[in-house]
């Protein structure tokens, strides 16, 4: 019996080791697969210049009848979209949840491609102007931004060879985190986690700004970028964003009112197509979606609002008697 226990103790080894052998193997196989299918994508400029073209002097933004679905037997996301981004101003893109702003947003950055219309800018399709050249004149701060694995100062000046410090001091004073980060021992050659492991929700966000400020580019886009801040923080960077604006033509994607009402031109969403159009004043006027919209946030900001001094002592008195 003691052999017999000997024998299957001295099998178990091997067994065990050919299990996770075959796990691995499983995993492994799985991942090639998932490589060759990432290989054999056309590549993002394949169908565009390569070379970079002078841009037209008229900059802005024109979308003429877009309309996108992500598969061809999908529902439309964005439907007979007609707008004008004009050049040097700030247009806000306000909506429910599931209105197609993010979409919008991606449209413009040529993450994807509309399923029908045309991209304009000044009369020149967006699509037939590098992909490299369009990055490189904007500047983008999305939902799902990312944080590599790396230091803090490569995290927001990513792959400039020539480091522009005074433009990197604004940036980062800017989105309001220079003091936080010289705080930290080793400053900006702090490393960060992946995916910003390390970093609260707020500080991520801070950062992203700070590196689409970093580029100093012609376009902005943000997209629900002071969601993840406190009141605070977001009234200073607001502040702080109204000089950077100046000059740049900016889209932002939001629901804090106190991020969109100085907009130059604000839209309206819902369902996919824009259903009202105009600045902050305008469109309370009119008393549409907008004005329901502030309306619900206004009721909330009302409901949540500290309580005062004078409340307080009411609301112990009666506890008391």
């Amino acid at each position: 019996m003691i052999s017999t226990q000997f024998i299957i103790g001295m099998l178990n080894g091997p067994v065990v080791q050919f299990i996770q052998f075959i796990i691995s193997f499983q995993f492994a196989q799985i991942s090639f697969l998932r490589l060759n299918e990432i290989h054999q994508l056309p590549d993002e400029d394949e169908d565009t210049g390569q070379n970079n073209i002078e841009l037209p002097e008229k900059k802005d933004l024109i979308i003429k009848n877009v309309a996108f679905q992500y598969t061809q037997v999908s529902p439309l996301i964005l439907r007979g979209l007609h707008l004008i981004i004009p050049e040097g101003k700030v247009t806000a893109i306000v909506g429910d949840s599931g209105s197609g702003k993010s979409t919008l947003l991606k449209l413009l950055l040529r993450l994807y491609k509309p399923s029908y219309g045309e991209i304009t800018i000044g009369g020149l399709n967006i699509n037939n102007i590098s992909l490299h050249q369009w990055r490189e004149k904007c500047g983008a701060v999305m939902q799902d931004g990312k944080i590599f694995n790396d230091t803090i100062l490569n995290n927001i000046v990513l792959d400039d060879e020539k480091m522009d410090y005074q433009r990197l001091r604004k940036a980062v004073e800017t989105a309001n985190i220079a003091a936080e980060i010289e705080s930290l021992p080793l400053g900006y050659q702090t490393k960060m986690g992946e995916q910003g492991r390390g970093l609260s929700g707020g500080q991520k966000q801070r950062i992203l700004i700070a590196r689409a400020l970093y580029k100093d580019p012609d376009y902005l886009f943000f997209d629900e970028a002071t969601n993840a801040l406190d009141t605070i923080n977001e009234q200073k960077i607001v502040k702080a964003l109204d000089e950077v604006f100046k000059n740049k033509t900016v889209v932002v994607v939001a629901h804090r009112l106190s991020t969109i009402r100085k907009a130059d031109q604000i839209v309206v969403m819902q369902g996919g197509m824009i259903v009202e159009m105009g600045n902050h004043d305008f469109l309370l006027e009119r008393k549409g979606h907008y004005y329901k919209l502030v309306q619900t946030q206004t009721d909330l900001q009302s409901s949540t609002a500290p309580i005062s001094n004078k409340e307080s002592i009411e609301i112990i008195t009666n506890v008391q008697s």
